[in-house]
């Protein structure tokens, strides 16, 4: 599907436009509102961005950032109050009155066993360049920008496939290996999550760029299929890196977070 001319931007929003009051705003951060940047910890959301997202807040009856970091590492990155982030793929639930996430206690009770089997996985890997990122219950090793991209990719197969063994649960991501605790993760259990209780919303919207966004389309899907939504619009971000699907299956594709700012954009008009 070739990128959405405005023309059918609006259209394929209707849905949401003609009540806002009665949908939901969803979407990733890195790669939808923030572009790849070489380190996790260099990634930045553009002003205008976050100003986008401000605006919705008080229009729509839902807004809110489902992310592979924690909850309180996508707010600090995105910059907007009082709206909803699902941390770690939906590990963490923030509501938007919240100051701290609530999390799985099934998922805390591995915090120490994901800890001890992935820090002496990066040991190993650290000299191929790999660095880890520790989000609690989840451990993330990142290969973006190493010198040899072939040998750390590799060494990481080596380490899904040790992890797996453990009984642990692994994921893949861009450039991104997560060593997870072997409960059920995904971004859809955050979409459903952050809808439930809000009856009003009738229609919703997300919009992301990578393989875990799949699981939210998923969710949408399902929502509508049994009734609980009116309407669903799944919004890809195209990339070189993002995989097929994510443009396949979206209703409205969009190159890069510029192209997802101009949904934000079209958002904010209603």
């Amino acid at each position: 599907m070739p990128p959405q001319t405005a023309e059918g931007l609006a259209d394929a929003l209707r849905p949401l436009l003609e009540a806002p009051k009665r949908a939901a705003v969803l979407c990733d951060v890195d790669g939808t509102l923030a572009p790849i940047a070489p380190r996790a910890d260099a990634a930045r959301v553009p002003p205008e961005v976050s100003r986008a997202i401000a605006a919705l807040a008080p229009r729509y009856g839902l807004v809110g950032c489902i992310s592979g970091r924690s909850a309180l590492d996508a707010r600090r990155l995105v910059g907007v109050g009082g709206i909803a982030y699902a941390g770690m793929h939906g590990a963490e639930i923030l509501q938007p009155s919240e100051s701290r996430p609530a999390v799985s206690p099934a998922l805390a009770e591995y915090r120490d066993r994901v800890r001890g089997f992935a820090a002496t996985a990066w040991s190993r890997v650290r000299p191929l360049g790999i660095r880890h990122e520790d989000k609690g219950p989840i451990w993330a090793l990142h290969w973006r920008g190493v010198a040899n991209d072939a040998a750390a990719q590799t060494a990481l197969e080596e380490v899904a496939r040790e992890a797996e063994a453990e009984g642990l649960a692994v994921h893949w991501g861009r450039k991104v290996l997560e060593i997870r605790p072997p409960v059920r993760i995904s971004k859809a259990d955050a979409v459903t999550s952050l809808l439930e209780g809000r009856l009003a919303v009738r229609a919703a919207l997300f919009g992301g760029d990578d393989a875990t966004d799949l699981d939210a389309f998923d969710a949408l899907d399902s929502l509508v299929a049994r009734s609980r939504l009116d309407a669903a619009v799944k919004v890809g971000v195209a990339s070189a890196e993002g995989p097929e699907d994510i443009v396949r299956r979206a209703d409205v594709v969009v190159e890069g977070p510029a192209g997802f700012h101009d949904v934000l954009a079209a958002l904010a008009a209603a």
